[in-house]
């Protein structure tokens, strides 16, 4: 378990008892075929309880429980991993803590103040579709054309953007990286539903036709926004993994108790060696995942020199290790593992779709390759 103090604890389970309440796994099967996949009022009374209101600065509108929005926000992203839960928990946060920090009064006082009291969504139109590098390659431009900005370019797969009020665009700007706001019915932008693994979550291709949004849309300096970029990538993935983490552990869970009660040859399934075996090595890599996710959600809120390797660390581990757990779950409990009656699926789904968003554990292991290069060239350079 993630540690906790006594703030955290009543937040974490006044969580708990809200999802088992409002997102019960039967009213998650429910809205699988519905448009958003929740509803709205679930998620607006979500937000009273706090859940897009905790990486947002106080002078914007925001607050924490325990002063550390991040690790605050990994409590109810593991919630959400441990139930399913349905809803933009994820994206919203990221687009609500560039507005916190990047954002202006105007935006702050806008789409940032919906965003906090539930009355709306938001998407991060970051990923690309197409070969190479998913957590570097951006191509979709922005450039200045008299008092407005036009942006092209194809995004995908986008979380919640057929649903978002406003997508929170990355594009490159001259020779860097810049973010615009963009209302989801501006001319221009074309938003396709697509189809996904993950039966609690909607997916999107987003298409910028020439989009023009006026300047003050831009969301940071732009040219400048790479160390942003950088920053909500890391808060994006520490939510996803906590997410696992919680997936992770309701099927241990699961599948110890059916091992125990699952007789065969006369015998529980637990009791044989090369389950017990399993077992042992499913917990320690659920484990290992609570660790490294916990150190990762620190880095980010302290936002610490090394928050890149670390949360680099948080996705390899998990997105490897998450997967192959949620496999084994799948394979102990036999021919009905595999059935859509049986709730592992759900979860099996979610871990499954979240292994290469905001990158591969391979494209992960590059990261902390690059980084530790970077490093080491840097300390050369400054001993000569």
């Amino acid at each position: 378990m993630f540690d906790r103090n006594d703030d955290q604890e009543l937040f974490e389970e006044t969580t708990r008892r809200f999802l088992e309440s409002h997102a019960p796994l039967t009213k998650v099967r429910d809205l699988a075929g519905s448009k958003a996949g929740f509803e709205p009022d679930y998620w607006r009374q979500g937000a009273e309880l706090g859940w897009t209101s905790l990486v947002v600065p106080e002078e914007a509108g925001g607050g924490s429980v325990s002063g550390s929005g991040v690790l605050d926000l990994v409590l109810v992203a593991y919630e959400f991993g441990l139930h399913a839960a349905p809803g933009p928990l994820g994206p919203t946060n990221v687009v609500a803590a560039a507005l916190g920090r990047y954002g202006t009064k105007e935006q702050q006082a806008g789409p940032l103040a919906a965003f906090l009291a539930g009355e709306a969504t938001a998407a991060w139109a970051l990923a690309e579709p197409g070969a190479g590098d998913s957590l570097t390659r951006i191509e979709a431009e922005g450039r200045l054309d008299g008092s407005t900005v036009v942006l092209s370019g194809t995004k995908g797969p986008v979380e919640a953007a057929n649903e978002a009020a406003d997508i929170l665009v990355t594009v490159r700007y001259g020779d860097g990286l810049a973010q615009y706001l963009v209302p989801r019915d501006t001319p221009g932008l074309t938003v396709t539903p697509l189809q996904g693994l993950d039966m609690t979550r909607r997916y999107a291709r987003v298409e910028l036709d020439n989009v023009r949004v006026p300047t003050s849309a831009a969301v940071g300096t732009p040219g400048e926004a790479g160390a942003d970029v950088a920053w909500l990538t890391d808060l994006a993935l520490v939510v996803q993994t906590a997410e696992m983490v919680g997936c992770m552990q309701w099927a241990l869970d699961t599948t110890l108790e059916w091992a125990f009660n699952r007789y065969s040859f006369g015998r529980p399934l637990a009791s044989y060696q090369e389950i017990k075996h399993r077992f042992a090595d499913m917990k320690m890599w659920l484990e290992g995942g609570y660790a490294i996710v916990a150190e990762a959600a620190k880095a980010v809120d302290a936002d610490t020199t090394d928050r890149s390797e670390v949360v680099s660390a948080a996705k390899f581990y998990v997105g490897r290790y998450g997967g192959e757990l949620m496999q084994d779950c799948v394979q102990i409990h036999g021919g009905i593992g595999v059935t859509f009656d049986h709730d592992l699926h759900l979860f099996l789904r979610r871990v499954t779709t979240d292994i290469p968003v905001y990158g591969t554990p391979s494209e992960h292991a590059i990261r902390i390759t690059r980084l530790m290069e970077s490093q080491l060239h840097n300390a050369e350079e400054a001993r000569s």
